[in-house]
């Protein structure tokens, strides 16, 4: 029987034709095939007397509707399940015609046909199907010249094949094609025949493979026989690469190709290097373990052939919802050419070590209760002596915080914290644990559980309370470190505080805030410094016991907002000024005078006012009494144009031209001397959106001499008629700009890829990888970028020279600057360096050249400045499953 059919037949007839096939698919009948069923349906094949056997275990009724009466005949079909059936349905379509063959049990599709199977998705010009045998074949068609028109693909799951020919069995899904092209993940390949021996294994004969996209890659690596398992790995045979089709005299015995989704152990490929100090070197060369959902450890190794070595353990762990970390522990082995002629040595060796761990709880897990870690501890000289890494070297300041805090029903606060620091420079360490910090949130003691009517002024009394509780010991790392020594530098501290606050009406645009606050701290020691007339120097002597110190102040502060607006161009455009003034009166009574003294500081006789607690946690109050106004004035300024964007012309843009600028200061009414306090002067802007500028200084406003004391004069009345000298001061501008992107889309970044689970180590460690090495995280579609900062910080610091105490300023000024730009579409060269303006010279500078090569990338980065000089060039694929299959180039040169 043949039937044809088209995108037009009607739907019951395609509905009809659809079981039909199924049925002479997957049942063998009785008897004789029951026709019955195409009774109504206009077919020119009349209807059948059915005999019924009532002694069949199985019935299946049907009622069949004639064309010719109304009569309704019910029978019963005998029907036995086929060993050989199908375990799904098929669903099948074709655009010219479909043909089924009851003699040889065959159905064909013509013209665009389509066929689903589970997971498995068959196009092709035209689908053979035989119900016996379970194959199907599928082929191409030629057009009018006799060149392809269209050629069998195949889907199956992550896998799409396109053959010139196609046979499969539909049960067993063993099958073989010819000429197909495949892709598997970022893989494709290309080979003359290809067997399917089960649903997610396939042999390949005479195959190329690439994570090339394009028709004529521009490299695959050839191999004779090839096997592929589908989302596990790719193994070849004896494998040569090649480049725009133009083979490589350079072989491989065999290949193994991950193509594991997700996370799975394995061997981690080494970067050959090459080093002046250091030698040749094999670099990351190490083992991913994956030991569960939640737990993998990743370890690492640097091999250098004049016997210094790294080594680096990395276990991570991560629960969803609970909490999330990671530890790195680094053991370092170093052992340096030497090229000094100071010493015979041929190699200088050291042993350092770095321990790395954070730690991140989510909120969600337990409600009121936090815990992080951030750890940085190691050896001062361990950033000396990394390989590569000019971010790293230059890294003075390492600091550590473990910290544990609970809250209890959001009424009082606890936390302990594990606090340290260490300066690389002095090599002095200072441990922090544990601390502890109580807090209270404020009540209202005389507030009625009932509110009824206007509560009294007494009801909006508010009181609270903090505590802190520190213990500190010092240490310098080079020496060596004994227990007693620790205890030499033991000390503790404690500071209690109780605000005691009023909230009342404003009166008008006026705002009240009177105060009452009590303070007092503990101490474990006291420091006494006295002149050494003999040795003539200033000498230390550390007394230990138990100490306290009290403060209490009243004051009341009235503040308010003033408004003001310019109209500028007939309106068009407003500048906006906000004043936020303020004034305070308070009153401090002077309960630590007796804690202070003077000293002779140098062999001129000079003296310098010092406390005992001067050095001792928490730090001492201040002297005197203060009873007097303190004041304060903070501005914002903004400007409101037209939006040239909008054509109607009637929307706005709000431009802020200054963020905040103002000055505070006090005066002390009950002082007899240095009455006025010096003047905290800042100011905050983003101009244009674009460029960022924060800036602070402190004023002194009195007469200073030129050994750098203060005179009890003011500087406009003084001999130079100014208003003071500045003693401290820093400014901050910093500015990035790019062009648009091709597309002509802004904001577009995609430089560093973000993963939400990585940790703010290993954060940090990708993006000093990405300073390091530029070349590998560049975009293209931006034709080129800019980013400069400037930073500039002003003190006066005391000194002794030749015996003569007095004080020096001291300025340290910086720039940073990162950019690139295209040379042509596929070359970009880029640098970022940064200068030193105390030394006039360039700390450090690098640059890279990167060349866009499609499904491959080339980089060459070069450090001529900084401690350790460096060259790299790689080539390597764009693609993940490839990316060990580089190659490198690399020299660094110590600047020793």
């Amino acid at each position: 029987m043949h039937t044809n059919f088209t995108n037009n037949a009607k739907i019951p007839t395609a509905i009809v034709l659809l079981f039909i096939s199924l049925r002479l698919v997957a049942v063998n009948f009785a008897g004789k095939p029951d026709y019955s069923l195409l009774n109504g349906v206009q077919d020119t094949i009349p209807p059948k007397k059915v005999k019924v056997n009532s002694s069949e275990k199985k019935e299946i009724s049907d009622t069949v509707n004639h064309t010719n009466d109304s009569v309704k005949v019910n029978t019963i079909d005998t029907l036995i399940l086929s060993k050989d059936s199908l375990d799904a349905p098929v669903k099948y379509e074709a655009a010219d015609s479909g043909v089924l063959k009851l003699k040889t049990k065959e159905f064909l599709l013509y013209g665009k046909a389509n066929v689903k199977y589970k997971d498995l998705e068959l196009q092709a010009a035209t689908v053979e199907y035989n119900s016996e045998t379970q194959l199907v074949k599928a082929y191409g068609a030629l057009d009018t010249t006799n060149n392809p028109l269209s050629k069998p693909k195949l889907n199956q799951g992550p896998t799409t094949s396109i053959s010139d020919s196609i046979i499969f069995n539909m049960k067993t899904m063993k099958g073989i094609t010819k000429n197909t092209y495949m892709k598997e993940d970022e893989i494709f390949v290309n080979a003359s025949v290809v067997k399917k021996v089960d649903s997610n294994s396939f042999y390949a004969y005479r195959a190329r493979f690439t994570t090339c996209n394009l028709d004529t890659p521009h490299f695959a690596i050839r191999s004779r026989k090839l096997k592929m398992i589908t989302n596990k790995l790719a193994v070849s045979g004896p494998a040569s690469p090649e480049f725009e089709g133009v083979p490589v005299p350079i072989g491989i015995p065999f290949g193994i190709y991950p193509l594991v989704q997700g996370r799975h152990s394995g061997i981690l490929v080494p970067a050959f290097t090459v080093s002046q100090d250091f030698g040749f070197g094999l670099e990351g060369l190490g083992y991913y373990k994956v030991v569960n959902d939640n737990w993998d450890i990743t370890t690492r190794a640097n091999l250098y052939s004049y016997g210094g070595w790294t080594l680096n353990v990395a276990p991570k762990y991560i629960k969803r919802y609970h909490y999330t970390g990671s530890l790195s522990i680094t053991l370092q082995n170093p052992k340096i050419l030497n090229t000094s002629l100071v010493t015979k040595d041929q190699f200088t060796t050291s042993k350092s070590f770095m321990i790395n761990w954070n730690h991140t709880q989510d909120t969600r897990s337990r409600p009121g209760t936090t815990f992080g870690a951030s750890v940085q501890f190691g050896s001062t000289k361990f950033n000396q002596t990394l390989l590569n890494n000019p971010y790293q070297n230059y890294q003075n300041q390492l600091s550590s915080s473990i910290s544990y805090s609970k809250n209890f029903n959001n009424k009082v606060n606890l936390s302990l914290n594990l606090n340290h620091n260490q300066n690389n420079n002095t090599h002095l360490v200072n441990l922090n644990f544990p601390t502890a910090t109580l807090s209270v949130v404020t009540f209202y003691p005389f507030q009625k559980k009932d509110k009824i009517g206007t509560p009294k002024w007494y009801e909006n009394i508010g009181v609270g309370y903090s505590g802190n509780f520190s213990n500190q010991i010092s240490f310098y790392d080079t020496a060596g470190v004994s227990f007693k020594r620790l205890l030499d530098t033991f000390q503790y501290g404690a500071t209690h505080s109780i605000p005691i606050s009023i909230s009342l009406p404003a009166l008008g645009p006026v705002t009240l805030s009177p105060s009452i606050s009590y303070e007092e701290r503990w101490f474990g020691q006291k420091i006494y410094r006295t002149w050494d007339t003999t040795k003539n120097k200033l000498d230390t002597t550390i007394q230990k016991g138990f100490y306290t110190q009290r403060q209490m102040s009243f004051g009341v502060t009235a503040s308010t907002r003033i408004f003001g607006t310019f109209n500028l161009k007939h309106g068009e455009t407003k500048i906006r000024h906000e004043i936020r003034p303020s004034i305070g009166f308070s009153y401090k009574p002077d309960f630590v005078s007796k804690y202070f003294y003077n000293s002779r500081v140098d062999s001129f006789g000079h003296t310098a006012r010092f406390s005992v607690f001067d050095g001792v946690l928490p730090g001492g109050f201040g002297e005197g009494t203060f009873g007097g106004i303190s004041f304060a004035i903070d501005n914002l300024l903004e400007m409101k144009v037209k939006d040239k964007k909008d054509t109607s012309g009637k929307t706005t843009k709000k431009i802020k031209l200054l963020d905040g600028f103002g000055i505070n200061g006090s005066y002390n009414l009950v002082a007899d001397s240095f009455a006025l306090s010096t003047f905290n002067l800042y100011a905050r802007s983003t101009l244009f959106e674009k460029v960022n500028i924060t800036a602070s200084a402190t004023l002194d406003p009195y007469v200073v001499d030129s050994l750098g004391y203060r005179k009890n004069i003011y500087a406009w009345n003084g001999p130079k008629h100014n208003l003071g000298s500045i003693t401290s001061g820093n400014i901050a501008i910093s500015t990035s700009f790019k062009s648009k992107a091709k597309d002509g889309k802004e904001n577009k970044d995609k430089n560093i890829p973000v993963d939400p689970f990585l940790t703010p180590d290993e954060q940090q460690r990708q993006l000093q990888f990405a300073r390091a090495n530029p070349a590998e995280f560049t975009d293209f579609d931006i034709p080129w970028t800019l980013s400069l900062s400037y930073s500039l910080t002003f003190t006066k610091q005391p000194k002794i020279t030749n015996g003569l105490y007095s004080y020096s300023n001291v300025i340290y000024s910086s720039a940073n600057f990162n950019g690139d730009f295209s040379l042509t579409p596929k070359w970009k060269v880029g640098s970022t360096g940064y200068f030193d303006f105390n030394s006039g010279q360039l700390q450090q500078f690098s640059m890279f050249i990167t060349r866009d090569m499609h499904c491959w990338q080339l980089s060459i980065n070069v450090t001529p400045i900084g401690m350790f000089r460096s060259f790299s060039f790689t080539i390597s694929p764009k693609s993940g499953v490839l990316r060990d299959l580089r190659i490198n180039r690399s020299r660094s040169f110590s600047s020793y």
